[in-house]
């Protein structure tokens, strides 16, 4: 495969670029012949993703950073600035979750899951925004989901950090609206067939999977893609946009309280086993060639259900459904 250079010239830098949505966008900037530099935790999985770049027609630096650490990401921001000649496109994609009922998970991995869903991407934007304001221009696409919209029971450190992304980009889109050229942009897909799943902390007793009809991370990559020449506030993947904000006024403590009881009945009824707290604390794994999917044939499939209410039931049930055994 070789790079389209339609994106020739663009300088883009993703965390969370070792796998699942990130490392897919990577490889999409790539093709498209924008100089990527990735940073995450994980060299393994860094140097795996810039393979994959490669094999694109493209290529990617990486850097390995914790983005819990502001310094660090200072430092990162810095030498990415410094390595491509300025950054057009920001793109923060770091993320991790825990399932299980909020008193039976452990404290720390609520925090952490807080620590890295939000305040890392809060690290990145006050690391990148003064290289935007410098420049007069930028865009930062903050990856938020469906879950942004719709409380998740069983995973509430969750649910808290991504209402406060949608929270915190709206603050943020209010302090640049004098800078034309300055772009707040969330994106927010439904479920996507990436290794979150695997990695994430689990405290229910029960097996993790995917629900039917999850998209490919190439999807929400394409559309993140395509923020790079047409920006805008929200894109939503797998669903129309309409339906998660009309999920904000259809009685979402009703909808909270019956998922709660639909995921009651399903943790009581699944086998025992072992509590994990996935990689909240470690890095991952190098995802491999098909990005880690549990269905390495999906391609581009896109979720089927689209319709709102469908849509939104689904997203409240969370990223991190599980299935008995």
């Amino acid at each position: 495969m070789s790079a389209d250079h339609t994106l020739a010239g663009h300088r883009v830098v993703i965390t969370g670029g070792s796998s699942g949505i990130g490392a897919a966008t990577a490889v999409a900037f790539a093709a498209a012949g924008a100089r990527v530099v990735l940073g995450a935790r994980g060299r393994e999985g860094l140097d795996d993703v810039a393979s994959r770049c490669a094999a694109a027609g493209g290529s990617a630096i990486v850097r390995p950073v914790d983005c819990t650490d502001a310094a660090a990401v200072a430092t990162f921001a810095a030498e990415a600035r410094d390595l491509l000649g300025g950054i057009d496109l920001w793109f923060s994609c770091e993320g991790v979750g825990v399932l299980g009922r909020y008193e039976d998970v452990p404290i720390a991995d609520h925090a952490r899951v807080v620590d890295v869903n939000l305040v890392a991407h809060m690290n990145d934007v006050h690391a990148v925004l003064p290289i935007f304001l410098a420049q007069d221009r930028g865009t930062w696409v903050n990856m938020i989901s469906a879950g942004g919209f719709v409380a998740t029971p069983y995973a509430a450190a969750y649910s808290a950090s991504k209402f406060g992304l949608r929270g915190f980009s709206a603050a943020l889109r209010g302090e640049v609206s004098k800078r034309p050229h300055i772009h707040i942009c969330d994106v927010c897909p439904t479920f996507v067939d990436t290794p979150g799943v695997d990695h994430a902390g689990n405290y229910t007793g029960a097996r993790l999977a995917l629900p039917p009809g999850s998209l490919a991370p190439e999807t929400v990559a394409k559309a993140v893609v395509g923020l790079a020449t047409r920006p805008r506030n929200l894109t939503a993947v797998g669903a129309p946009a309409i339906a998660f904000k009309l999920g904000e006024f259809a009685a979402p403590n009703l909808l909270a309280a019956i998922l709660s009881g639909f995921l009651d009945t399903w943790s009581a009824r699944a086998p025992d086993g072992d509590d994990s707290d996935g990689v909240l604390f470690e890095p991952g794994v190098a995802a491999g060639p098909d990005g880690g999917r549990r269905d390495p044939h999906r391609g581009r499939k896109v979720a089927a259900a689209t319709s709102g209410i469908a849509v939104l039931g689904l997203a409240g049930i969370g990223i991190w459904l599980g299935r008995r055994r």
